[in-house]
């Protein structure tokens, strides 16, 4: 872990767990490893920024416009929440995406801040060097984000205990996981991050 490193969790959103509009199974289990990622990550002086879907009622993204899931993280509705034991750090740098709604905005990539400012300007402004990478889920939001960081040139560190996937079709997490190791992405647990990132300050 180096001194340019930021946090990024993905998408662990009401929706997205269990009991949600479009649950990944088993996808509160992540919580717990990124809370304490996030409380090491703000304990150093390191950021930690929180993506979100953010999608209006009516997108192609939903089965009803032609799109392949059903109706999730609405704006403005529970459902588009942060999990309510998720424990952000003060200063988290929330990013909004999937707000166009002629656009799938899988990857963290494609979201912006309140302020408008796209995720790759506010890691350049911020010195980030190296991403550590949570959330879900792992064979579409998690996927694209790690990859767009990679084609961004950014060291990626992929927390495996704090992942979960959909598997839409059987296998997708473990070929998503595949192809994240072959663009480059290391992977490593919640806990062996916590002691790279210890002693650690802001760039």
């Amino acid at each position: 872990m180096q001194k340019g490193a930021a946090l990024l969790i993905v998408d662990v959103q009401n929706d997205f767990c269990p009991d949600g509009a479009l649950a990944v199974p088993g996808g509160d289990r992540v919580v717990e490893p990124l809370n304490r990622m996030a409380a090491g990550f703000a304990a150093a002086g390191l950021p930690v920024l929180a993506s979100r879907d953010w999608h209006p009622p009516l997108t192609r993204h939903f089965s009803g416009s032609g799109g392949i899931w059903p109706p999730h993280c609405v704006r403005e509705t529970p459902g588009a929440a942060f999990h309510p034991a998720l424990r952000l750090p003060a200063g988290t740098v929330v990013i909004s995406k999937g707000i166009d709604p002629d656009e799938d905005a899988y990857s963290a990539f494609a979201g912006q801040d309140a302020a408008g400012n796209p995720l790759g300007e506010i890691l350049a402004c911020l010195r980030v060097k190296q991403l550590v990478v949570g959330g879900l889920a792992t064979d579409y939001c998690v996927r694209s984000s790690v990859l767009d960081a990679r084609k961004a040139g950014l060291e990626v560190v992929l927390l495996t205990d704090a992942i979960a996937g959909v598997d839409l079709a059987a296998g997708d997490s473990d070929t998503a996981l595949d192809e994240m190791e072959r663009a480059g992405a290391i992977f490593c647990s919640t806990d062996e991050a916590l002691r790279r990132i210890s002693g650690l300050s802001a760039p």
